[in-house]
């Protein structure tokens, strides 16, 4: 007896030991697991995925490979001449200060533009005018405007279809009649939904963000959900296929083509980050242009002045048209077209790009107004509402 009560006594020193050693041989087999999962299904590591579930949304560009759309070699800082914005905005049947409008919209960047001029600015703490964002969908609009070049260059054509661009996406089947019409005007009906969630990232346009080979996503989905034309549904594989097949006509990664065509001639102060799929891959068409508020304003400046930049005709007059006339499907209850939004309830004559956390440049022709709002608010929260607000100001 004298000589077991050692041996008890060591015992749950080796039993804890040795639990140690198996919860350290499962959690290692576990993260070997996920890295090794992550790397079956192209998706960035464990550690990414992580701080996609923390990060805000307009700082995760910095998570993702990119290519530089280099600033203008001759930048043309906007004027400015500050003007009060009205004390209280519309606001869910009711009215907010303007100060608790862009704190109940998680604003982190506020700017407005009248006939061309900066007439307010505002970004929260943490926040200035050289801080880059993600647009997230306002992208969407910026690669309708090259678009719009490459179709007034005779490089493209509204009737072209996708597959004669890209013929590796050939199906044999009713994928093939998809038209640049049909992506355009988000009426091509093919079968990536519009999933945002964070927690169930393996499908839809969530499993689009994450991949690190678009080519093989696109090729994997050819499904349809009504015949392509016949109707018009938010898709953002859209303007992926879009931005796949300008970059094929045009010989140019995306980033090239904007910082050659579009950010260079209205003069962008800043660099601009377009993320990619991996290093060295293709730009995300449908999202991720990382860039700050005033060249983002730049942008809703060359819609509002008809295409020109100074002097200079970037956009043809009849691609202004083109986005400012509503195709004839409408996309989630609002006319659009050509990647471009126009909101219900006002008198036709706005016009905006939108992203998913609270993007916009927005455009109204009538009193030459350009606002452009950087946010972290909720998934497609309180849109209508937020264009209530911009009208106020642009017609107040």
């Amino acid at each position: 007896m004298t000589e077991a009560s050692p041996r008890r006594r060591r015992r749950p020193g080796r039993f804890a030991l040795r639990a140690v050693v198996v919860l350290f041989v499962i959690v290692a087999v576990l993260v070997g697991a996920a890295f090794a999962t992550a790397t079956v299904l192209h998706i960035p590591s464990p550690p990414t995925l992580l701080r996609l579930l923390t990060d805000p949304p307009s700082a995760q560009g910095a998570l993702f490979e990119s290519r530089t759309v280099a600033a203008s070699p001759a930048p043309r800082p906007l004027p400015r001449a500050p003007r009060p914005l009205p004390d209280q905005v519309p606001w869910k049947g009711s009215h907010l200060s303007m100060a608790d409008f862009l704190g109940t919209t998680h604003t982190n960047s506020f700017l407005v533009l009248r006939d061309g001029t900066v007439t307010h600015e505002w970004y929260r703490d943490g926040f200035t005018a050289t801080t880059r964002q993600s647009s997230w969908s306002v992208v969407k609009s910026i690669v309708s405007l090259l678009t719009g070049r490459a179709v007034a260059a005779g490089k493209l054509t509204e009737d072209d279809r996708l597959v004669r661009i890209l013929p590796e996406l050939t199906t044999g089947g009713e994928y093939d009649s998809v038209t640049i019409r049909d992506l355009l005007d988000m009426a091509s009906g093919v079968d990536v939904s519009e999933n945002y969630n964070k927690y169930l990232p393996l499908t839809g346009t969530a499993r689009m963000y994450l991949t690190e080979d678009l080519a093989g996503f696109v090729r994997d989905h050819h499904g349809l959900r009504f015949p392509p034309g016949s109707a018009g549904e938010y898709r953002s594989v859209d303007t992926q296929l879009l931005g796949m097949a300008l970059a094929r006509v045009e010989g140019l990664p995306l980033a090239e083509l904007l910082e050659r065509d579009i950010w260079g001639p209205i003069g962008a102060e800043d660099d601009a980050l377009w993320n990619l799929d991996r290093s060295g891959g293709q730009e995300k068409a449908f999202c991720c242009l990382n860039a700050t508020a005033r060249d983002f304003a730049k942008i809703g400046r060359l819609v509002l002045d008809g295409g020109r930049a100074g002097d200079a005709q970037i956009v043809p007059p009849a691609w202004i048209d083109r986005i400012r006339t509503p195709a004839p499907h409408r996309v989630g209850g609002w006319p659009y077209s050509a990647q471009w939004w126009h909101p219900t309830g006002g008198d036709g004559a706005d016009l905006t790009a939108v992203g998913v956390y609270g993007q916009y440049v927005y455009v109204d022709p009538p009193s030459g107004t350009v606002i452009v709002k950087l946010s972290d608010h909720g998934t497609t929260q309180d849109e209508q509402e937020t264009i209530e607000v911009f009208r106020t100001i642009a017609r107040g």
